[in-house]
């Protein structure tokens, strides 16, 4: 990934997205979710600390400032729209297109955002479910209201050692990165908007549908969130 790949923003998606799940940013979180080593995620909180984008507290948590938040919202908008883009125009192989967008990101211009929208008839979320934030910015007309987590649960929470009926509705931006994991769900058809049955066993949870099923670790399973009881 190398030379379309901007640090900065790299960060500021990474922060938005740990908000986004319910988790505390905090460098540790970043170097384990980028791969990188705690002295460079260090340095680079530490300069965009200093251009006045993020705080860090007392207890190391990182919270960004109204202009890293800003930033932050059109990094992941412009993320957003290249994964709608390379799915529903380019048909790429779903496992492939978290980081295809991911170079994306970094290059699109806002008239090339405001041109996938138009092509697209407007999309709010993903593929993936998940919610593009800021398309007020884009479109006027667009809600100002980004959805959140409300009905929504990870699936070891929503499920048992029973086999119950849950609807998929959003795979978390970590999990897009796990190939394997990735490749498990389309096999059995677990994507956003599917019904499939899950049971929660003792350090794993199967998934699936129509007799076929995958078991993934508890882990994995937290960043795909369903609805109960559909």
């Amino acid at each position: 990934m190398s030379e379309l790949i901007d640090t900065t923003e790299m960060y500021l998606r990474t922060i938005y997205e740990l908000q986004e799940e319910g988790m505390t940013p905090m460098r540790a979180r970043i170097a384990e979710r980028l791969g990188h080593s705690g002295p460079t995620v260090s340095q680079t909180v530490g300069r965009m600390e200093r251009d006045g984008l993020v705080t860090v507290d007392q207890d190391r948590h990182l919270e960004l400032t109204g202009t890293g938040e800003q930033q932050a919202v059109r990094v992941m908008r412009k993320h957003r729209l290249a994964e709608c883009m390379l799915v529903e125009i380019l048909a790429m192989p779903w496992e492939d297109v978290h980081a295809e967008a991911c170079r994306w990101e970094h290059v699109m211009s806002d008239a090339v955002e405001r041109r996938i929208l138009e092509l697209l008839d407007h999309p709010s979320v993903s593929p993936y479910g998940n919610p593009i934030p800021g398309l007020a910015e884009l479109d006027p007309g667009a809600s100002k209201v980004v959805a959140g987590l409300q009905g929504l649960l990870p699936l070891p929470e929503a499920v048992t050692e029973d086999l119950k009926r849950v609807r998929v509705r959003r795979l978390a931006e970590t999990l897009q990165t796990d190939e394997g994991s990735m490749a498990k769900l389309l096999r059995v058809g677990a994507m956003p908007g599917a019904d499939v049955e899950a049971r929660r066993l003792d350090d794993s949870v199967t998934i699936g549908s129509a007799g076929e099923y995958v078991e993934m670790s508890v882990e994995e399973a937290r960043h795909i969130l369903v609805e109960a009881g559909t």
